[in-house]
């Protein structure tokens, strides 16, 4: 004999989250993937903040990974 599940009543509705209280979180994600894609793919040569081989050797498989040159 096959039971079926009562619906529920008392379940909470779900409400939507505004653009207002996720818009600080999405410009925050924006500019750390901005900043991470910087040392990534340009933190060498010319425009390096850094001095030094340590971030090329940290994000060198990477750099390989998402097609920008490095060597």
């Amino acid at each position: 004999m096959a039971q079926t599940a009562a619906p529920a009543t008392g379940a909470p509705a779900i409400t939507p989250i505004s653009l207002k209280a996720i818009a600080p979180w999405a410009v925050l994600f924006g500019i750390v993937m901005l900043i991470l894609l910087y040392f990534v793919g340009a933190e060498q040569g010319a425009t390096a903040l850094i001095s030094g081989e340590g971030v090329h050797e940290w994000v060198h498989d990477g750099r390989h990974l998402l097609g920008f040159p490095c060597h």
